[in-house]
């Protein structure tokens, strides 16, 4: 089965005191699991590090983490937000399971 939407984050690495964090990788795991309960396999989640051979070109201006739906930008920078790709997956006539 082919999914519906596609839903592409980018972000990078985290440097802090207590060394280098996956913090977006391991938020946009948990949105991915949000996702999945919600549509099952109508929606694939794709990370991308930044720093990776495949990530899709950024926009110019635009801030991590960086959030494409179906290849559009749906938000850079700030918070990610499951309501907000949720918002657009309905847009786009992605149903969810009951």
């Amino acid at each position: 089965m082919t999914a519906a939407a596609v839903v592409e984050i980018i972000g990078s690495p985290v440097v802090c005191a207590e060394g280098v964090t996956e913090t977006w990788r391991d938020l946009a795991a948990w949105v991915a699991q949000q996702l999945d309960r919600r549509y099952e396999q109508g929606v694939d989640v794709v990370y991308y590090d930044l720093f990776d051979a495949n990530c899709p070109p950024l926009p110019e201006g635009a801030q991590l983490p960086l959030v494409l739906v179906n290849g559009e930008v749906l938000s850079s920078g700030g918070k990610l937000s499951v309501p907000a790709i949720r918002k657009r997956l309905e847009t786009l006539g992605v149903t969810h399971h009951t």
